[in-house]
């Protein structure tokens, strides 16, 4: 038996670095557990010794305290590790192997599961369809911004790294396999992002460059991302990204100096509920602003492909509407224009395997990308407070030193 160190959210703007039980095969109480979920038994699991786990953007809303996360609550759903320890149902799965965990809990045994709609896992929330770990609301999974974390149903859950070696030399890129790359992946190719289109990012935060990214390997033609923040934008161009600059008003006529046309092909939200207006409006929240705008500006026909975080509950909102998520979008527009829609969370086990393919044979280099940088556990709420300042950075926690240099 060995200790534990793990991330938890503490209150709104806090978090702190604590001690915490070493995993075991049966879900604990604890915050955010839900009751029904407390004494349930995983001899499907796997205990993992976290190689990397990184701060995503849909931990800073609970951060922020804009949901209802309890104090304590550990934090952490994008989890790269190595096998320790395995239940005695655990039959493919071997100690030692170097595995990503997709950031939605499944069970590989619902209906759900078996159309590969993983994100929407009957079986492991008892609340509601979907699941996470360290996230409010999802069921109560210990968060794996931690030395060592409990991963369930491990032999359907886990995408084993094929080579050691390589594994742990690639492993900056790989460890954005457990969800920013699936995910931003899923908003460009959901968005309709192929061979000659145009596509236009809304965000550009390690999301929405993993989108555009992914619009990219897609095969698009011009990829354009779109924000507020200049060091952000920066990011985009650096590799073949145009920008536009939404504190100087709508996309739309930016977009038509880049394109001659005031109009996209595709259209990927990596933004979300905290969305903030354009132009004179950039200094406060509009949560509607991205989905109005991307309406607008996306061709007739077209597809809108939203990887960005939208809830059910938001105290923290202005509007009262907005507090049980509900926004003034305009549905009319977008039913008038025939447009598509796809939201909710990434599937990432559709995606996660191919795009592991693509990193281990140097097709995308994800982690150049998203300027990734690691640090340690311990500095974790130094990596909190700056990429909630707005740091073009994607930074991911080193627990156990697996990262060199």
């Amino acid at each position: 038996m060995t200790g534990n160190r793990a991330v938890a959210y503490k209150s709104a703007g806090v978090v702190e670095v604590i001690d915490i039980d070493y995993p075991t095969f049966e879900l604990k109480d604890g915050p955010g557990v839900n009751p029904a979920n407390v004494g349930r038994k995983v001899p499907h699991g796997v205990i993992l010794k976290t190689v990397t786990t990184n701060i995503c953007g849909s931990d800073q809303h609970m951060v922020r305290g804009r949901t209802t996360a309890p104090s304590n609550l550990v934090l952490g759903h994008e989890i790269t590790g190595e096998v320790v320890e395995a239940g005695p149902d655990v039959e493919f799965i071997k100690v030692g192997d170097i595995v990503s965990v997709p950031f939605n809990i499944s069970c590989g045994r619902c209906r759900n599961c078996k159309e590969r709609k993983t994100g929407i896992c009957l079986n492991v929330n008892p609340d509601r369809p979907g699941s996470a770990y360290g996230y409010v609301d999802m069921g109560g999974w210990v968060g794996g911004q931690a030395e060592y974390v409990l991963v369930p149903y491990a032999d359907w859950n886990l995408l084993k790294f094929p080579d050691r070696d390589q594994a742990l030399e690639k492993i900056m890129d790989l460890t954005m396999l457990s969800d920013i790359f699936p995910t931003g992946f899923h908003g460009a190719y959901t968005a309709g992002a192929g061979v000659g289109t145009t596509v236009y990012v809304a965000g550009a935060g390690p999301v929405g460059l993993a989108a555009a990214v992914s619009a990219q390997l897609l095969g698009a033609a011009v990829v354009i991302v779109g924000d507020l923040n200049p060091e952000r934008l920066a990011q985009a161009r650096s590799f073949g990204c145009e920008t536009i600059d939404l504190t100087k008003g709508e996309p739309g006529e930016q977009i038509e100096q880049i394109l001659g046309v005031p109009e996209v092909d595709a259209g990927v939200d990596a933004v979300g509920f905290e969305a903030r207006g354009h132009g004179k409006d950039a200094d406060h929240e509009a949560p509607a602003t991205v989905l109005n705008s991307l309406m607008t500006i996306t061709a007739a026909g077209g597809a809108l492909g939203i990887p960005g975080l939208y809830v059910t509950g938001d105290p923290g909102a202005k509007e009262k509407a907005a507090q049980v998520g509900s926004l003034s979008i305009r549905l009319g527009l977008g039913w008038a224009k025939s447009l598509s829609f796809t939201t909710g969370q990434c599937p990432v086990m559709k995606y996660n395997r191919q795009l592991m393919m693509a990193i281990l044979h140097d097709k995308v280099q994800i982690a150049k990308a998203v300027n990734a940088q690691a640090i340690s556990l311990e500095d974790a709420p130094r990596g909190y407070a700056e990429f909630d300042a707005g740091a073009a950075t994607k930074y991911v926690l080193n627990p156990n030193g697996y990262v060199k240099g």
